[in-house]
């Protein structure tokens, strides 16, 4: 199936926050402090592995881990996971994380796209010789898995937009011979939704105030009304899947209630059945066998949740705890479920992957996600709940480095993008580096965050620049009250909405903020929705109406009030601004026009670019470099320790654009 009513609504923060530079002027000692200082390419070098899956026979485990610095698609027998080798032999670009194994047992489907672009291509590669084969268009096209089944082996559904940028097109694809084969051509629908004998079952398109019209096809190729989700459900309302039999809608539902929960809706009769809920959050996963029968359902409060549905996932998870700690995911099973993939997600220490045998009731570790986090001393995550002006309770995410033991340290403010997304506990690349340079660090969901109900996220309408980032300014008034933030010393990083939330501060409360960090951060509203990527084009109804509305004159008048760049003559701050040149959702031009207006108003800016990124930097020479120049300029702002760059440029393609000259050891 793939019908996700709304889990991409807005923009997404990038995985990995990054950037790079060809040229090696070293950080001099002047701000140097670099006596046990941990090395940054420990936070932020790729991973060892990544999303290790069981094939459905359960004899082979494939996952992603480098080759030369660079991710691939890896396999091991299960009998024997240290004799891993890799699959794929690609040299520029991390392919990305996500993949599938086919039901052949014999092929993996994988995705890349070029210099963050976002055309992702689909590929198949045979386990047995490496062989490769293309299974969506080349280049200019992005292409998304659909459907995987057992009961066609050889093939998928694939949908990708080559014929309408706008629209995905539904196919049938041979994973052996990269056959094609159009099942839908599709000129309305912004999601599709079929079942396991590759049946397309529904269809959703959004009407002029952002309400999902889902519609079922009849056997004729028609479509009739199904049913609606309003715009005040659509981030907390997404269909999953159906079961084998094709009878059973599975979905999670906000409609009539506030926290999202798991039901069984019978497609003949219409009637629902509740399968899963949490009274303090939304249900936001759901672990599925291969036979598409729901056995458990997680919601995130602080932390991780799981809801058994299935009998026997409450054994499972005795298991799994007993075998250690941390949050548990569950990333696959083979096809009779006697073998389970887990991951542990840990704050103080790397993930780890395991393998549950269900018949022996046995959990054996697989992998260490991030080796060289060995002997690390890591920071503790601890969550926190801090209150808005308004009443608002916000989950909030807290690092803080030894010295805040004793008394008040420089505090960097973290704040994630989409808004339509949210940050969770676990091991975090940002928090501890910053941590180990002597920074307390401060993450907040603040209203529009998901997860925690349709009623927090529609706080959030019409709030861009305005109670969200009220939020965040309480967030740092609780931490100096706290006695944790030292006033004079207090940082902002964000990238996506955060990065458009880091110049919101720049311009309407630079007296809170020592220093600013910006990647790829939206400038000016009109401007940013003007330019959305053509396939965003269909879901332009949810951004007139939770954001604001361009071909108004009072929605344009908003926009325009809650652009940072209409408010430039009160920056004062030094800011660092990064940008990907490839980038499709925050173009180069958001950034350019917000450096052009600092430069004229004689604000200090830094502006650096990456040629070969798009929305979010995925090479690790590049993430390596940026954090080199951040941690420079941090330092200079906010007192904390930093490493000179040393290596960290050698291989990225960082250009400084302007004001190198106001970073320590770094010239333009």
């Amino acid at each position: 199936m793939h019908l996700s009513i709304d889990r991409r609504l807005l923009l997404q923060c990038a995985a990995m926050l990054g950037a790079s530079l060809p040229f090696a002027n070293l950080l001099g000692p002047a701000y140097a402090d670099t006596s046990e200082l941990v090395a940054r390419k420990v936070f932020f070098d790729n991973p060892d592995t990544v999303n290790v899956q069981l094939s459905p026979d359960g004899q082979h485990l494939a996952y992603i881990a480098p080759v030369d610095g660079v991710n691939n698609l890896w396999l091991a027998p299960v009998a024997d996971p240290a004799a891993g080798r890799p699959l794929t032999k690609v040299t520029d670009r991390n392919i990305s994380t996500y993949y599938r194994w086919a039901h052949t047992n014999r092929h993996l489907v994988f995705f890349r796209e070029r210099d963050g672009d976002e055309n992702f291509r689909a590929v198949s590669v045979d386990i047995s010789d490496g062989a490769t084969v293309l299974l969506s268009p080349e280049q200019g096209v992005k292409s998304f898995l659909q459907e995987v089944s057992h009961k066609f082996p050889d093939e998928i559904l694939l949908r990708h937009n080559a014929r309408d940028k706008r629209y995905f097109d539904l196919f049938k694809v041979n994973v052996v011979t990269g056959a094609s084969e159009l099942i839908y051509e599709n000129h309305d629908y912004i999601t599709l939704a079929t079942d396991s004998a590759f049946q397309l079952r529904l269809a959703s398109r959004l009407n002029k105030e952002g309400t999902s019209e889902v519609f079922e096809r009849r056997a004729d190729g028609s479509w009739a009304p199904f049913m609606q989700i309003p715009i005040g459900d659509s981030s907390t309302t997404e269909l999953l899947d159906f079961s084998a039999d094709g009878k059973t809608l599975f979905l999670i539902d906000s409609r009539g209630r506030d926290k999202a929960a798991l039901f069984a809706l019978e497609m003949a009769t219409g009637q629902s059945t509740l399968l899963a809920e949490d009274k303090d959050a939304d249900i936001v996963r759901v672990y599925f066998d291969d036979d598409r029968r729901p056995l458990a359902a997680q919601a995130n409060t602080d932390r991780t949740r799981w809801h058994a549905i299935d009998p026997n996932l409450t054994r499972d998870l005795v298991d799994i705890k007993r075998h250690g700690p941390g949050d548990i995911s569950f990333v696959n099973a083979n096809a009779d479920r006697r073998l389970v993939s887990v991951f542990y997600e840990r704050d103080t220490e790397s993930g780890e992957y395991a393998l549950l045998d269900r018949d022996k009731r046995e959990v054996k570790k697989l992998f260490t996600q991030r080796k060289s986090l060995a002997g690390v001393a890591l920071r503790s995550m601890q969550p926190v709940t801090i209150p808005a002006r308004d009443g608002l309770r916000l989950n909030c995410y807290l690092t803080t480095p030894p010295e805040a033991d004793a008394g008040p340290v420089p505090l960097v403010l973290v704040i994630h993008g989409g808004p339509y997304a949210r940050d969770n506990w676990g091991f975090n690349s940002v928090h501890q580096w910053l941590a180990s340079r002597g920074y307390a660090v401060l993450s907040v969901n603040y209203r529009g965050s998901t997860g925690f109900g349709k009623a927090f996220v529609t706080a959030a309408d019409h709030e861009w620049g305005g109670k969200m980032h009220d939020d965040l300014i309480d967030a740092v008034d609780w931490a100096i009250t706290k006695g944790i933030a030292d006033p004079k010393r207090v940082g902002f990083f964000g990238g996506s909405y955060g990065g458009y939330s880091a110049l919101v501060a720049a311009t309407r409360t630079p007296e809170i903020f020592a220093c600013i960090v910006d990647l790829f951060g939206i400038s000016n509203l009109v401007t940013f929705m003007a330019t959305i990527p053509p396939y965003w084009g269909p879901w332009i109804s949810i951004w007139k109406n939770r954001l604001g509305d361009p071909d108004t004159e009072a929605g344009r008048a908003f926009l325009v009030e809650r652009s940072p760049l209409t408010h430039i003559d009160r920056a004062t701050r030094p800011i660092l601004i990064a940008q990907g040149m490839r980038d499709v959702r925050v173009v180069a031009a958001e950034s350019e026009q917000m450096v052009d207006a600092l430069k004229q108003r004689g604000v200090p800016v830094t502006y650096i670019t990456f040629p070969d990124e798009g929305h979010g930097f995925v090479r690790p020479q590049n993430r390596l470099a940026f954090y080199g120049v951040t941690e420079a300029f941090l330092a200079k702002h906010l007192g904390g320790r930093y490493q000179p760059v040393g290596n960290d440029f050698a291989g990225s393609s960082l250009k400084i654009e302007t004001g190198g000259e106001l970073i320590p050891g770094i010239s333009g």
